[in-house]
């Protein structure tokens, strides 16, 4: 064999030999990128296994002057968390605590005043500590029109109008009668109501020609009442605690919904139906 020959052969060897090694290393280098992708699979998989789907119902209790405000939120939550139900049972904070500690289910409570909530915490029915996360002040509901000219709260004490009040045990209640005290004034009304939603009723269907509720009620009942503002509420504003229960049937789904109305979603709710920010 020639000499040039030899050297074409080593060439064509060496070619072959480094030919093998770019394939080798190409389906070592495929193999780990399968394996990184399976890898990465399993830990996303595994992520999302680590978040429970939320389902079943969520029982609410919560104070009447949250309403419109939470029904919104409930279907909301409900949206985001296909399979989930949010029920509520709205009314006067103290009858809903007493049902609480009286062994009635919920999952959440959320009251309109730190006084009803201690109800509560007190008989350790809360799983941790209640957080504020709106307020609310009070406000005058007249007859639409306000044909009886009222502009004061001291304008409430003529004995020829029929004023409502809630309950002193209810905190739209006791809230007013700190107002009066803060005023020096006496009212007796027609009526007491046990919740702040009865309170305004009474107004709606013309049965009172005014009552003392909350400025968010006021705006919930629309073109039905007229609000007048008084500056002795501001000596009478309301927090408003929110817990998840002790015992709550649904923990999980419990504490997404509290997360929902604390959230900026939440705010922007509760703000919007008029709601003080803490």
């Amino acid at each position: 064999m020639t000499r040039p020959a030899r050297r074409t052969r080593r060439t064509l060897q060496w070619t072959g030999v480094g030919v093998a090694a770019l394939l080798a290393l190409s389906a070592c280098s495929s193999s780990d990128d399968s394996a990184s992708d399976a890898a990465g699979s399993a830990s996303a998989s595994a992520s999302a296994d680590a978040t429970p789907k939320l389902s079943g119902t969520v029982t609410v209790f919560a104070a009447a002057s949250l309403k419109e405000s939470f029904t919104t939120l409930g279907a909301s939550f409900e949206k985001a968390h296909p399979g989930t139900k949010v029920v509520f049972n709205f009314g006067g904070s103290d009858s809903l605590a007493a049902g609480i500690t009286g062994g009635a289910p919920a999952d959440v409570f959320a009251a309109a005043s730190a006084k009803t909530m201690a109800i509560v915490t007190d008989a350790d029915d809360a799983a941790g500590t209640p957080a504020t996360f709106v307020r609310n002040q009070l406000e005058i509901a007249t007859l639409p029109g306000n044909p009886d000219k009222v502009a004061t709260l001291k304008d409430l004490t003529d004995s020829d109008l029929l004023v409502v009040l809630c309950d002193k045990t209810v905190p739209c209640g006791a809230a007013a009668q700190k107002a009066l005290d803060a005023a020096g004034l006496k009212l007796t009304p027609v009526s007491y109501e046990q919740d702040v939603k009865s309170a305004l009723t009474k107004v709606e269907l013309k049965e009172a020609d005014a009552a003392v509720v909350y400025k968010t009620d006021v705006k919930a009942a629309g073109d039905k009442v007229e609000g007048v503002e008084f500056p002795e509420s501001a000596d009478a504003i309301n927090d408003y605690p929110i817990t998840l229960l002790k015992d709550a049937p649904n923990a999980e789904a419990a504490k997404a919904f509290i997360e929902l109305v604390r959230s900026a979603e939440g705010r922007q709710v509760l703000t919007g139906a008029g709601f003080i920010q803490p």
